[in-house]
């Protein structure tokens, strides 16, 4: 028989309550979320100075092909006064010239790129590992609450969002930048400024229709990645309950789900495409203005005499070149909106503030194996403030000693385990190890001091090995087979195939309840702590396993410190002291004689389950 608490459940509604209570932060300014990406880039300044000093070579040298174009077409003007040998001789230089001019612009944007994918990676990985450790800090009640998938497409497309931003806005914004300033001024300086001034008109109309355009379009974009996160959260969790789907034959009812989503995010791209259509359209349109009325007014020096063939050409040539990358602004300036919608995203997600922290400057918990002893101190909490799960509860478990939790389903003892290891943190009253107070002092410190065997075991997809040595990372074979022997699943695991290369599979899916559950008995005999939490650290087994476990548990939980939680008074008749909890307050405690004797709530229990074993 497996209990389940409703604490556990207490806790997801509680949480879901006080959220839904909560206003929504306001959304980040695009300049703040870059203002919160600059120190990730900034670590390597020198990286980022130097890209940006091969960026503007690279316009520099890219700006000098037309204005060498037009010498070359000049120079060979069949009207000039150059004689045969110059004819010959300037025109070969200036292809030279022009070929290492095509070179030099090529290498520089090589180059920049080749010193600044350092920064770019870098600056990933940390955000990337910041991200991770924060998720891990998070409180018990923020993973309860948490949608698996979309929580991981948000941080995947926060992570893609590093490097898209960096690549739009260095390789495509600023030097596009860069060369409409130096051509503007080489136009006005060259030729009349009606050259700039239709082309600064052009230009301000293209990027004032991208970005209204673009503007108006987001909320398309926004409502399918959202479609597209709630698809993906759906699958996930439907392929996590797999067993679940194929026991209530659910199949079609999951694809019918997963499809009706599906849906959504068709329609939602049909209409961002649509509106992508527009704005390309008009985006050409534009383009196409400016570059005739640019190429008249070129025509009409090259008749009037006011310029020269190869000023004509040059002019074409500019605004081919500023053109061509504007032609893409549309596309840039929506990716770089994206870019920085899905950073903020995580941003948020590592801002969010932890329920549960270390005060500042706390110590490490300060143990051995002599003074590892356990108080709960007139203890108080309560998932939800409407109902309490634990009233004014008080015990000590002495050092080296067992103390065992009994009671119906529901009444508390699985919290008890939760706010040892300080997944919460108690309304009242005090919860000590070693006389410290467990506020006081660091989580990971507490943690380390703590080994549990859970009702419900879940394991990494991984091998057996991998799962028993995550008690102790870095342990030898050897010692994962000892503790295997202890756990009594040595001669299973022998006698797979692969031994203890065997993969379990997601959450350990491939393994029955009693395998996994003797994996979590033999990861925590590895990890060897001062005390113990059993949490019906044999509910899954057969009695024979069971029995023979349980003495294994007794020898391994000598000298230990040692909270026993059980459903099965047999497993805990030789604890030093038994708990009766019942609604969250403690109604009987003694030994097992001795509650027996008292013919209370204890005895109660024990008659019904002797009668029904």
């Amino acid at each position: 028989m497996r209990r389940h608490s409703s604490a556990y459940t207490t806790g997801v509604a509680s949480d879901e309550t006080s959220s839904a209570g909560k206003t929504p932060a306001p959304p980040r300014s695009d300049w703040a979320t870059l203002q919160r990406l600059f120190p990730y880039l900034w670590q390597y300044k020198w990286r980022v100075i130097a890209a940006l000093a091969f960026m503007v070579g690279a316009k520099l040298a890219n700006v000098s092909v037309p204005l060498l174009l037009k010498e070359l077409i000049d120079t060979m003007n069949p009207k000039g006064e150059l004689g045969a040998q110059a004819m010959l001789v300037v025109p070969l230089g200036l292809l030279v010239a022009y070929g290492l001019l095509r070179l030099s612009t090529t290498l520089f944007a090589e180059l920049r790129e080749l010193i600044f994918a350092k920064a770019t990676e870098g600056a990933s990985r940390a955000i990337s590992l910041q991200v991770f450790r924060h998720l891990h800090a998070m409180s018990l009640r923020f993973h309860l609450e948490r949608q698996t998938g979309g929580m991981t497409r948000d941080i995947e497309r926060g992570t893609r969002a590093v490097h898209s931003l960096i690549n739009y806005s260095l390789y495509s914004i600023f030097p596009t930048l860069i060369e409409v300033a130096l051509v503007l001024g080489i136009l006005a300086v060259k030729f009349d400024l009606w050259f700039a001034w239709i082309t600064v008109a052009a230009l301000v109309l293209y990027i004032a229709f991208t970005i209204v355009v673009t503007e108006w379009r987001t909320h398309f974009r926004k409502q399918m990645n959202e479609l597209d996160s709630t698809a993906h959260s759906r699958a996930i969790d439907s392929l996590l309950n797999y067993e679940t789907v194929k026991y209530f034959n659910n199949e079609e009812f999951e694809a019918k789900r997963y499809d009706d989503n599906l849906e959504r995010y068709r329609k939602a791209a049909l209409k961002s495409q649509s509106t992508l259509s527009l704005l390309n359209t008009g985006q050409q349109l534009i383009i196409a203005a400016g570059l005739v009325l640019m190429l008249w007014r070129a025509t009409q020096g090259v008749v009037d005499g006011r310029m020269t063939l190869g000023d004509l050409v040059m002019v074409n040539a500019f605004m081919i070149q500023l053109y061509i990358p504007l032609g893409f602004l549309g596309v840039l300036y929506r990716e770089i909106k994206q870019g920085l919608t899905d950073l903020e995203k995580m941003f948020t997600l590592m801002e969010r503030e932890r329920e549960i922290a270390d005060v500042p400057g706390a110590p490490a918990l300060a143990l051995s194996a002599n003074n590892a002893s356990v108080a709960f101190r007139q203890v108080n909490f309560a998932y939800d403030p409407a109902r309490p799960i634990l009233q004014d509860i008080s015990f000590d478990i002495p050092a080296g000693k067992t103390v065992a939790v009994v009671g119906p389903s529901g009444s508390g003892k699985s919290t008890l385990a939760r706010l040892l290891f300080r997944f919460y943190d108690v309304q009242s009253g005090q919860i000590l190890i070693a006389g410290q107070d467990i506020k006081q002092v660091t989580q990971a410190s507490v943690r380390q001091a703590i080994g549990i065997v859970p009702q419900d075991t879940v394991l990494f997809n991984d091998t057996v090995e991998y799962n028993i040595a995550y008690g102790q990372p870095g342990a030898t074979r050897e010692q994962v087979i000892e503790a295997a022997r202890s756990a009594h699943i040595h001669s299973f695991i022998a006698a797979t195939p692969k031994g203890y290369d065997t993969t379990v599979g997601e959450r350990g899916l491939k393994l029955s309840g009693g395998e996994k559950q003797r994996v979590a008995i033999a990861r925590t005999l590895l990890k060897n702590p001062p005390i113990l939490i059993f949490d019906e650290a044999t509910s899954a087994l057969d009695s024979a396993n069971e029995r023979a476990i349980q003495a294994e548990l007794q020898s391994v939980a000598q000298n230990k410190t040692t909270l026993v939680i059980a459903h099965r008074l047999s497993t805990v008749v030789d604890a030093q002291e038994i708990l009766v909890l019942e609604a969250g307050r403690i109604v009987e405690r003694g030994t097992h004689a001795a509650l027996l004797a008292a013919n209370g709530r204890y005895a109660q229990m024990w008659a019904l389950q002797q009668s029904a074993e």
